[in-house]
């Protein structure tokens, strides 16, 4: 790319963003936001699917594909090495949507 001052800028706000979530307590804070949003996302989808009952089959397939590439990318050989921040909180988004359609399988059980 070139080194113009939009580039520099949004590079600029990038680090300071990474320095910023270096922080102990706001990674976690981050982390624990994503996983309540999984909650929230999973209890959306599912209660919206199972109203309209008329694409269930092809979004719980898309939902299991997403859940499967997310799991991929955060159990490869390479990530043990970087441990970046958005593949962690992709990974708490994913366990926190099945977490919550766990949950709804239950309301829907008893």
């Amino acid at each position: 790319m070139q080194n113009t001052r939009l580039n520099n800028l949004f590079d600029t706000i990038a680090r300071q963003l990474g320095q910023w979530f270096l922080n102990p307590w706001r990674r976690l804070s981050l982390l624990l936001i994503s996983f309540l949003f999984g909650i929230f996302l999973g209890t959306a989808i599912s209660t919206t699917a199972g109203q309209r009952s008329e694409l269930d089959i092809v979004i719980a397939a898309f939902l299991v594909f997403l859940t499967e590439v997310t799991s991929r990318i955060f159990y490869s050989q390479g990530f043990f090495a970087r441990r970046s921040l958005l593949v962690e909180s992709l990974n708490l988004l994913k366990v926190g949507f099945t977490y919550s359609l766990f949950i709804e399988a239950f309301k829907l059980g008893s």
